[in-house]
């Protein structure tokens, strides 16, 4: 007795396990149609066995992937689409737990794994061959009937077949992707601006910089919990203006939250909108230009500074840009912060060393505020930056990320203060940039639900520049100052490219 009810509770709870963080646990009307054809089966069934187990146990990664994605991204997994983040997963992991870290994680889940096999492979031999046939037949079509009537109109009977539709939810997912891909590969093919040699035409002699702020999104307007980064963008203002210059902010809708950040960078190159590995390698297969290209096409200099990158780009010469500045060229000497490479001051100081250049237009993609938030960088005088040992002593101050990720608080602290260290990292620097140039702050995406504590992927965009340039949107409706009304309307990330364009080049 005790034997049946334990491999019950086994089976019951592969079967029940949610995939989604705050998903309901249900009676699996599976369970008795499961039990009831093992014992259908004649003597020990092992071919049959097998194949359960091997089904159950990728139904339970697959489980295990929707939540880690939940978590993350705030989205399930998409099998087509998301493989590729696995590579990602493991570098992020190692670069937040350690070499050692990464590889003790990697045996404990195989450990696990292995073990939900073998429990598995007991579990269905309790039951194998035991049943009545006419009994066991009659229970599992009545089980097999309830799951039908479960898919074809939920929360008509108690439990719910929740396995059986998250296999046919993803099988769904699975076509529906490949049927996206078709349709937005021929609107890569596409574009109103290709053979067009007069972008930028309005905005003269002046540089464009493009700020990426990792992981900055509308919560930290939204949240209280973050409500000191509205305030330290208010003080920054003065200072922005002293110099002369003039600032709009809006809301732009980025492609993805928690993570990818290459994906809503390429989204505001492109003007499509990017939200997936598959999607990404079909713009580089594609003849669709971005800001970059066309900026080359009208005989600008094109730059991205990418602290990030530390192997071969090749897509970065597609996206556009005629020189690239990854980890190992800006310079660097001092320890890394963790995964990330360098302070965001030091790659905005070896970007100015390059000089000022005029119509150059660059991507400038700043690293501090990436997970895990610690080490937590701090500004130094800009004279004094140095080849970055200065930040030294910083980089290797406080707990660990192993320590700081046991507690989601200290997470969201962490994350707080990495934030308010970019956005006066940031802003600063366009203070100091001059009547020269037209920059634009924005964040790539929100960062993972459990830490901004709001729904959606809005991200602030800040336009800061001479008034003259500036005056190109004001059609826009965008809010004067650093601190964007609330109730604009949220300009998708994808169409931010042909509308920034149009303001600064004239209709396609």
């Amino acid at each position: 007795m005790a034997r049946a009810a334990l491999s019950l509770l086994l089976l019951g709870f592969v079967l029940a396990l949610p995939g989604h963080p705050w998903g309901a646990w249900r009676f699996p009307l599976e369970l008795p149609a499961l039990v009831a054809l093992l014992a259908l089966r004649p003597g020990r069934a092992r071919g049959w066995r097998a194949l359960l187990v091997a089904a159950l146990g990728a139904v339970t990664v697959l489980k295990a992937l929707d939540l880690a994605l939940q978590l993350a991204f705030g989205r399930p997994f998409d099998p087509v689409a998301d493989l590729p983040l696995l590579a990602s997963a493991l570098d992020l992991g190692e670069g937040t737990l350690g070499a050692g870290g990464a590889l003790l994680a990697a045996v404990l889940i195989g450990a696990v794994l292995a073990g939900l096999a073998a429990g598995l492979w007991w579990a269905s031999g309790v039951w194998a061959g035991r049943g009545r046939p006419l009994a066991c037949g009659t229970v599992a079509a009545l089980a097999l009937a309830l799951v039908a009537a479960d898919l074809a109109w939920p929360d008509s009977v108690p439990g719910a077949a929740f396995t059986t539709r998250l296999v046919w939810d993803h099988a769904v997912t699975a076509r529906q992707t490949r049927a996206d891909l078709a349709a937005f590969r021929a609107a890569a093919r596409t574009d109103p601006w290709a053979g067009r040699t007069d972008a930028f035409a309005r905005l003269g002699k002046a540089e464009l910089r493009i700020l990426f702020v990792e992981s900055y999104g509308r919560a930290s307007f939204d949240n209280p919990l973050y409500a000191s980064h509205a305030a330290l963008l208010r003080a920054a203002e003065s200072g922005i203006a002293a110099q002369g210059l003039a600032m709009r902010s809006g809301w732009l809708g980025s492609p993805v939250a928690g993570g990818q950040s290459w994906l809503a960078h390429a989204t505001l190159a492109s003007g499509l909108r990017i939200d997936g590995a598959i999607r990404y390698r079909a713009l580089i297969a594609s003849p669709r230009k971005t800001l970059f290209e066309l900026a080359r096409a009208a005989g600008r200099e094109t730059l991205a500074v990418m602290p990030g990158i530390t192997r071969a780009w090749p897509e970065g010469v597609r996206l556009g840009f005629s020189r690239i500045l990854a980890a190992d060229g800006l310079g660097y000497r001092g320890r890394p912060f963790n995964w990330v490479t360098m302070p965001d001051q030091f790659t905005l100081t070896a970007f100015d060393r390059l000089g000022p250049e005029a119509s150059r237009v660059a991507q400038i993609v700043l690293l501090s505020s990436h997970a895990p938030w610690v080490p937590e960088p701090r500004l130094v005088p800009w004279e004094e930056v140095g080849d970055g040992r200065i930040f030294d002593d910083q980089a290797t101050a406080g707990d660990p990320p192993e320590v700081v990720w046991r507690d989601p608080d200290r997470v969201r602290a962490a994350y707080r203060r990495s934030i308010a260290y970019a956005l006066r990292t940031a802003t600063a620097h366009a203070a100091r940039s001059g009547a020269g140039a037209l920059t634009l702050i924005l964040g790539d995406h929100p960062p993972a639900p459990f830490v901004s504590g709001i729904a959606g992927r809005d991200v602030p965009a800040h336009l800061i520049g001479p008034p003259e340039l500036l005056a190109a949107f004001d059609g826009w409706g965008w809010t004067a100052g650093l601190i964007p009304a609330p109730d604009l309307p949220v300009l998708p990330m994808e169409g931010f490219r042909d509308r920034f364009l149009t303001a600064l080049s004239g209709p396609p």
